[in-house]
């Protein structure tokens, strides 16, 4: 071999090595796994316009969002977060909404194939009589499609829509979809790991009993 074709062939080795090594690894993204979505950071929420979603929301007849619960706003990360409803005209000020009571937040968008699978799960779940409230949080999508995906599925739990991040923000909510979270009554939150995606109602119902059990 020749000197000139040695280099060359060191200098693709490198550069091949360099590569690999820059690569990002699965342990770089620990909240990923076959069952969720990474979400395109390149994708933007929408604010709703009330006007022309009046008949994806008349078709999609989604519960009407919660309103302030009346027990004090406890700190919290959510404490100061107000978002659009996503089945009516109106914004939710979460942490009124969610003040004294435990509540399981399901954040998802119609793009996401798992959340779509979790709607149902979700949706049976509500039906249990030691169900505590669902609310679901659409992120990084066009409420038309989620209303869309509402008309399909048809929930028996509302949604909002966070179409400034906040709620993913004051989360600290990783680049995947679904996530859940419960919502203690005193504000905090813990996200719910064991399963990333529910597949069953019992799931559900065992991960908010344990998030229950835990304290902040």
């Amino acid at each position: 071999m020749s000197s000139e074709l040695r280099w060359t062939v060191l200098v693709v080795v490198l550069c091949v090595a360099g590569v690999v090594a820059l690569w990002p690894r699965s342990d770089a993204y620990p909240d990923t796994s076959a069952d969720t979505r990474p979400v395109p950071a390149e994708r933007l929420a929408e604010r709703p316009d009330d006007a022309a979603l009046g008949p994806a929301r008349a078709a999609a007849a989604l519960p009407p969002c919660p309103g302030p619960s009346g027990a004090p706003v406890p700190p919290g990360p959510l404490a100061d977060v107000v978002v659009p409803c996503l089945g009516e005209v109106g914004a939710v000020p979460l942490g009124a909404v969610l003040a004294g009571r435990p509540v399981l937040l399901n954040l998802w968008a119609s793009w996401c194939a798992p959340c779509r699978e979790e709607v149902p799960v979700l949706d049976a779940y509500v039906a249990r009589p030691d169900a505590v409230d669902v609310l679901g949080v659409v992120v990084r999508d066009r409420p038309a499609d989620a209303l869309a995906m509402a008309d399909e599925l048809d929930p028996r739990y509302p949604s909002v829509i966070d179409p400034d991040n906040a709620v993913q923000a004051a989360l600290g909510a990783p680049p995947v979809l679904p996530t859940n979270w419960v919502i203690r009554p005193d504000g905090s939150v813990v996200r719910v790991t064991d399963p990333l995606v529910f597949r069953d109602p019992a799931q559900v119902a065992a991960a908010v009993e344990a998030a229950l059990a835990t304290t902040g």
